[in-house]
C-alpha cells in the first residue's frame, strides 16, 4: 500500500503555488473511524492532532497543525482524531465526482476572495 507523506514545514511559497488558501475546509471532533481514500487528498492541517493507522498493519502516521499531508488514492486505515481537527484539502487523481467537486469549490473560494 502507498504511504502517507507528512511535510511538517511546508513553505509559504509551496502553499501559495498549490493555492491552499482557496481549498475547502473540513472539521471533525475527537473520534475514531475507518476511512478509505478514493482520491489522492492533499491536506493542510490548520488545527488539531491525528493518527492514521494503516489497515495493512504498517506504521502509525501522526500529523498536527501546520503539517501538509498527502493521503494516497486507495489508502485504507483508521483515523484517530486526538484533538479536534480542522483542515483545508484538495482532491486529485481518483474519483471523478470528488475531484470535480474539489475543483469547483476551490474556484468558488478563489472568486469569493477576489470579490471581497
Amino acid at each position: 500500500m502507498k504511504e502517507i507523506t507528512v511535510d511538517s514545514t511546508p513553505s509559504e511559497a509551496l502553499l501559495k503555488k498549490m493555492g491552499a488558501a482557496h481549498w475547502p475546509t473540513w472539521e471533525k471532533e475527537v473520534s475514531v473511524f475507518p476511512w478509505e481514500f478514493v482520491t489522492t487528498e492533499v491536506a493542510l492541517i490548520l488545527e488539531g492532532e491525528c493518527e492514521m493507522t494503516p489497515a495493512d498493519g504498517g506504521p502509525v502516521v501522526t500529523f498536527k497543525a501546520g503539517d501538509l499531508v498527502v493521503f494516497p488514492n486507495g489508502f485504507k486505515g483508521t483515523w484517530e482524531v486526538k484533538k479536534a481537527l480542522k483542515k483545508q484539502f484538495m482532491h486529485r487523481d481518483g474519483n471523478f465526482v470528488k475531484c470535480a467537486f474539489s475543483r469547483i469549490k476551490r474556484f468558488s473560494n478563489f472568486v469569493k476572495s477576489i470579490l471581497k
